[in-house]
């Protein structure tokens, strides 16, 4: 059995109220105090609406729930209620339903984000850094609190870069960690899925969005977007062995005696090691250092108890001129 290597009792300690979503009794507020300005974006359990509150006049965010089970509404809600007020994680303000279709929305901050399409290709060196700590500062809270993320990924990163605020969004894919419980590999979006959910162990924890993490910094530095293109989850599996190696991928099998299915097998073949320096250009040089290839080595790893957890990557040196930062503005503060 496999366990996180850290925050692994959080949900055995803490009362049943807290990780127990199903027994949530939803506290409705009223959908009249919401107005949708238009529309900013949809996925495949909501449509998401700039809307504003005709009481304060403040700009918020109105996700429309698509039909889905009560049971995984209740899960976010609890979720992004257990987080309200940790860093960098978007604050819901409101659950509302309407009258007669009953259909449900949250009401979250407004936050000013730019398309990350447009945006990652105007960052410099230290942005990049200094935006992956604030995202860490995000998952090291919510693993703190018993939860995983595991849908880590551009779309799911809000950047104000003009306030150089960042937000973790989406949370409708997180769940509470309980060790050694079995979860759904069908989770994150294909090219941030790490190797677990492609070999099918399903006792994994707070380090699959390690993995995601990774894929999305590999993207930045290299200016690969996405690092790893797969085309169905058995070709992202041949993906990441083309960078990382089938040598090492079947040690990682062997040592959770998982068996790769036959066709998969054949599909990911014999591959060496590809060295990062591999990925360096022209275009991204200015981005890469040894620092962040070594910040990156650290995090794709096959095995998911190699990986940095969020708080051992912020104190990664990477980082240090962002700690250094940070730690000056809190002595002038």
């Amino acid at each position: 059995m496999s366990k996180a290597r850290v925050y692994t009792d959080v949900n055995v300690i803490r009362p049943k109220e807290y990780w127990d979503y199903e027994s949530l009794t939803v506290q409705w507020g009223d959908q009249d105090d919401y107005e949708v300005v238009r529309k900013v974006g949809r996925g495949k359990y909501s449509e998401v609406f700039e809307g504003i509150n005709v009481n304060s006049n403040e700009r918020c965010v109105i996700k429309i729930l698509k039909p889905v089970k009560k049971k995984k509404i209740k899960r976010e809600i609890k979720i992004l209620q257990n987080l309200c007020g940790g860093p960098n994680i978007v604050k819901l303000l409101d659950i509302v339903r309407d009258q007669h279709s009953k259909t449900p929305s949250l009401i979250f901050e407004y936050v000013n984000s730019t398309d990350f399409k447009v945006l990652y290709p105007t960052l410099t060196d230290y942005d990049i850094r200094y935006y992956i700590y604030e995202l860490l500062k995000a998952l090291d809270y919510c693993h703190s609190q018993g939860i995983m993320h595991r849908d880590v990924k551009p779309h799911n990163v809000m950047i104000d870069h003009e306030l150089r605020k960042l937000r973790l969004i989406d949370w409708g894919l997180a769940e509470f960690y309980h060790p050694g419980k079995e979860y759904n590999v069908r989770v994150a979006s294909r090219y941030f899925k790490g190797p677990e959910l492609l070999v099918d162990l399903q006792d994994y924890d707070y380090s699959l969005d390690m993995w995601s993490l990774g894929c999305m910094f590999a993207g930045m530095i290299f200016r690969k977007e996405p690092f790893f293109y797969g085309h169905d989850n058995h070709d992202q599996l041949v993906k990441i062995a083309k960078v990382l190696g089938t040598d090492e991928l079947n040690a990682y099998l062997n040592k959770y005696h998982l068996e790769l299915d036959p066709q998969l097998d054949a599909l990911v073949g014999r591959h060496s090691r590809k060295p990062w320096s591999k990925f360096i250009n022209a275009d991204n040089q200015h981005l890469v250092s040894p620092e962040a290839i070594d910040f990156l080595d650290k995090l794709l790893r096959y095995d998911h108890q190699d990986r940095l957890t969020a708080r051992e990557a912020m104190a990664h040196p990477y980082f240090s001129q962002v700690r250094a930062a940070e730690s000056s503005r809190m002595r002038t503060q």
